[in-house]
């Protein structure tokens, strides 16, 4: 999800969407150290995903 479009979201929706970003990052984490993750650029992905999120929602706090 591009930075613009967290930025549109309240910080209730964006805690929503870390909580599921987290979730899925240990999903992922989970299936790779079992070495059952073939698609292994998800991790990186999500990794950056909830680092945008928490960056938007430290921005927003600010305010």
């Amino acid at each position: 999800m591009k930075a613009q479009e967290l930025r549109e979201k309240s910080i209730d929706e964006l805690n929503g969407l870390l909580e599921e970003n987290l979730r899925e990052q240990f999903a992922l984490r989970i299936r790779r150290g079992a070495g059952k993750l073939e698609q292994t650029h998800l991790k990186g992905e999500v990794r950056k995903t909830v680092a945008r999120i928490k960056t938007i929602i430290t921005e927003k706090q600010g305010d």
